[in-house]
């Protein structure tokens, strides 16, 4: 049986795709832009970039039962090296305590001109909690 949730992201409706699903004790948490709830702009610092997607996918994590402790992996797709310390810095304040397998890829660009960040997430809960 499937689980899925939705957040503020135009591009779930547009391109078909929701935020997370849950399929028995594994959640997937879809690529997560600096995107506000609100509809506000996105923070501009790499830093503030990071921790905003990270609290969503957190946040799409917990709507399916489980907790950033039960996260294995996170791919994060950033759009300048200059950023990594600070990108990698903030993923160390969200993510730290699970210290999940990561991986930080270069990319030319991302689909709005001023995210500086995209978090993909993984999360494994225990056979007591599926």
């Amino acid at each position: 049986m499937r689980e899925r949730i939705t957040s503020a992201s135009r591009y779930e409706e547009a391109y078909g795709f929701c935020r997370a699903m849950r399929v028995g004790d594994r959640i997937e948490v879809a690529g997560t832009a600096p995107i506000p709830q609100d509809g506000s702009e996105p923070p501009e610092s790499p830093y503030d970039q990071t921790i905003l997607c990270g609290r969503i996918a957190v946040g799409a994590i917990e709507s399916l039962g489980g907790t950033v402790d039960h996260v294995v992996r996170t791919r994060m797709y950033i759009t300048n090296t200059i950023d990594s310390a600070e990108i990698g810095r903030a993923h160390g304040e969200l993510f730290g305590t699970a210290k999940p397998v990561a991986t930080m890829v270069v990319v030319k660009g991302l689909l709005d001109r001023r995210w500086k960040v995209e978090i993909e997430v993984e999360a494994v809960l225990s056979s007591q909690e599926s």
